[in-house]
């Protein structure tokens, strides 16, 4: 068809669709137009010289504009005149030089319009800078700022439906990569809520849900793998009505927060403080990338999810905090230079962590007008979570991030490396609309904001509650959420879910486990649910079930996977404080647990464990004989119960059973 003159219009349509992606979106590079699409475009331009019609004129225009990236704020009238005068250009030379015309023109053209669009109002509104000072150290040149599976048996109504996870931690890899990298895991490193998330889980859905937040229950008895006594078991499914094709994150404001202190040099998979506090002496080039490095890398993947009409500012701390680049929108800004300037940032002096949440909440002072219909406020926090100077309790960052989600301006914080401090962090994101990953790959980190990102921003429900109404049973113990201290006999308490990806009808991380203590035979249990949605709007649900039995039952996997993952999560957190307790006091006189006791919850292990500093030092891995014994026991339990369940995502936890049983 390229061989000769377009006929008539739907010759021309034909042309236009094979050949009209001049321009590769991505990169805004334009390719070189085909010898066929050449002869084309000159036999159309001789043809409107000797024609002189306007009406096909056009259609040449339309070739060469088609698919303009919006990311260049060109007008059409700007574009047009360009297109104009090149074309115009063009048709003053000669019928013999047609073929150098065309290919003239064609650069022409692409060198105005990417000068051009390099004339708009996109700015580089980077304010940091530093210098590299002869010990090798940076110092900053500005004046700091002030003030610083199987197949899912419940309902299938999940083709193109999401469910729920609740906040806190979103996985468990700093325990996975301290035993991969032979460390002592912390007793935080491994948490009910990060594991299941890593997992899926038939939810017990068995029916149509028409709210934005509906619970679904199945009950479970269970013998404990050691002691044989029966344990009994209640899940909440956390299901939704919002479909993943309607689903849409709303504008987002958001602020990054990024360490630059000395630990942030450390190499990735190596500890910044050996066990007794000192500084580590690092060589150049001893190891792979540094925390920093990945850190840079993970903010630049983040901000390519992020659209035209959202706002991005960023904050910088080390000793104090610095202000990177103010919040501004996304369309207006050249993101390509900031990403540049963010890949070039280089750590410095101390940790306060403190200085760097409050520079970030300054950033949105000037927004407190705008409606929260229509934005969503976050605060994404990078660090290892080691800080040494300002005031770095609990209580002071954990003051700042409570009185910002009292004021809808929500917190994610990031851990980098595997010495990140998760018993710091852990504590914070117990709060309302907060959540944290840990990153351990820039690029698996990267892949994963591909799936979660829209999620991760996006809080939706806020305030659960579930109230039991029972005389033959009460709480006793909360697994997957992260506010599982506050629950009480009667009461248990969520402070917020997000969206959650659904696959063959089991949702990831959808399930809250309670265990519970049975008092009499009477089975019957009413449960009544509340709930905030964004708005502040509250709805809410009530049900009556019947336990029923004391042999050995399961009303679904989900259930069963989650006990089973609860009594991995519980014996993990044993073994690690004992262990630690053993370099403290060397053999004990209190064990966590025994084959009599059976998998204690760790909680009620009379050795508490802390770190006299939030500067997190290495300790060897270690594995007493007496763990190895019921590491080895528990295993077989855990692969009968992962052939039941059918889940062969269960094998990494076997996986870690092995290493821990034969190092």
């Amino acid at each position: 068809m390229f061989n000769k003159k377009p006929r008539n219009d739907s010759e021309y349509d034909a042309l236009l669709k094979s050949e009209g992606k001049i321009i590769n979106n991505a990169k805004f590079e334009m390719e070189p137009p085909s010898e066929a699409f050449k002869e084309s475009l000159k036999s159309e331009i001789l043809q409107k010289r000797r024609e002189n019609s306007s009406n096909k004129m056009k259609k040449i225009f339309e070739v060469l504009t088609f698919p303009l990236n919006p990311k260049y704020s060109i007008s059409v009238i700007t574009l047009a005149v360009i297109l104009f005068l090149g074309l115009n250009a063009a048709f003053m030379q000669p019928e013999e030089d047609g073929g150098n015309m065309i290919s003239l023109t064609y650069e022409k053209v692409k060198d105005t319009i990417i000068k051009t669009a390099g004339q708009t109002q996109k700015t580089d509104d980077w304010q940091y800078a530093y210098k590299e000072e002869e010990e090798g150290f940076f110092n900053r040149v500005m004046a700091p700022l002030s003030g610083a599976r199987s197949k899912s048996t419940s309902f299938m109504e999940t083709i193109d439906s999401i469910g729920f996870s609740t906040g806190g931690a979103k996985d468990i890899n700093n325990f996975r990569k301290n035993i991969e990298n032979n460390y002592l895991p912390l007793p935080t490193d491994i948490t009910y809520e990060g594991l299941f998330y890593d997992y899926y889980f038939d939810t017990g859905k068995q029916q149509n849900c028409d709210k934005l937040f509906c619970p679904s229950y199945a009950y479970a008895i269970s013998e404990d793998p050691f002691s044989k006594n029966p344990e009994y078991y209640l899940s909440v499914g956390l299901n939704s009505n919002i479909k993943e094709s309607e689903f849409q994150r709303k504008k987002l404001n958001l602020a990054v927060v990024l360490d630059i202190s000395g630990s942030m040099s450390s190499p990735f998979d190596k500890y910044y403080y050996d066990r007794f506090g000192n500084r580590i002496e690092l060589k150049e080039g001893d190891f792979g990338k540094t925390k920093m490095e990945i850190a840079n890398e993970s903010v630049v993947a983040l901000l390519s999810h992020l659209k035209v009409d959202d706002r991005f500012g960023m904050v910088l701390f080390s000793t104090e905090a610095f202000l990177a680049k103010p919040l501004s929108l996304v369309g207006e800004t050249d993101m390509g230079k900031i990403k540049d300037h963010i890949l070039e940032i280089k750590p410095t002096n101390s940790t306060n962590m403190e200085a760097g949440m409050e520079e970030a909440t300054k950033l949105f002072k000037e927004l407190e007008n705008i409606d929260q219909n229509e934005y969503e406020n976050r605060i994404i926090f990078l660090t290892d979570a080691m800080p040494n100077t300002g005031d770095f309790s609990e209580g002071g960052l954990l003051g700042i991030t409570k009185n910002n989600s009292e004021s809808k301006i929500y917190s994610t914080f990031i851990g980098i490396g595997v010495d990140f401090n998760t018993e710091l962090v852990d504590a914070i994101t117990k709060i309302r609309g907060a959540n944290y990953y840990s990153v351990h790959s820039s690029k698996e980190f990267g892949e994963r904001m591909d799936d979660e990102f829209e999620y991760m921003v996006t809080p939706l429900v806020f305030n659960l509650q579930l109230n039991l109404e029972a005389n033959g049973y009460k709480i006793e113990k909360v697994y997957g959420s992260p506010e599982a201290n506050e629950a009480t006999g009667e009461l248990m308490k969520v402070n917020t879910l997000f969206p959650s990806k659904v696959e063959a009808g089991e949702t990831r991380g959808g399930l809250v486990l309670l265990k519970l203590k049975k008092i009499s035979d009477n089975g019957s249990l009413k449960l009544k649910t509340s709930y905030e949605d964004r708005t502040g709007k509250t709805d809410g649900s009530e049900v009556e079930i019947n336990m029923t039995g004391n042999a050995e039952y399961f009303a679904n996997n989900g259930i069963r996977k989650g006990i089973l993952l609860a009594r991995y999560v519980n014996l993990m957190k044993n073994w690690i404080i004992d262990e630690r307790a053993d370099y403290i006091i060397p053999q004990p006189l209190y064990r966590c647990m025994t084959r009599e006791t059976g998998i204690m919850d760790y909680d009620r292990c009379l050795i508490g464990i802390q770190l006299g500093q939030w500067e997190r030092q290495s300790i060897s891995l270690k594995v007493s004989n007496k763990y190895k014994g019921l590491f080895s026991d528990f295993k077989k339990y855990f692969e009968n119960e992962k052939n039941a369940i059918g889940d062969d995502n269960l094998n990494k936890e076997i996986e870690i059973l092995n290493k821990l049983i034969n190092y």
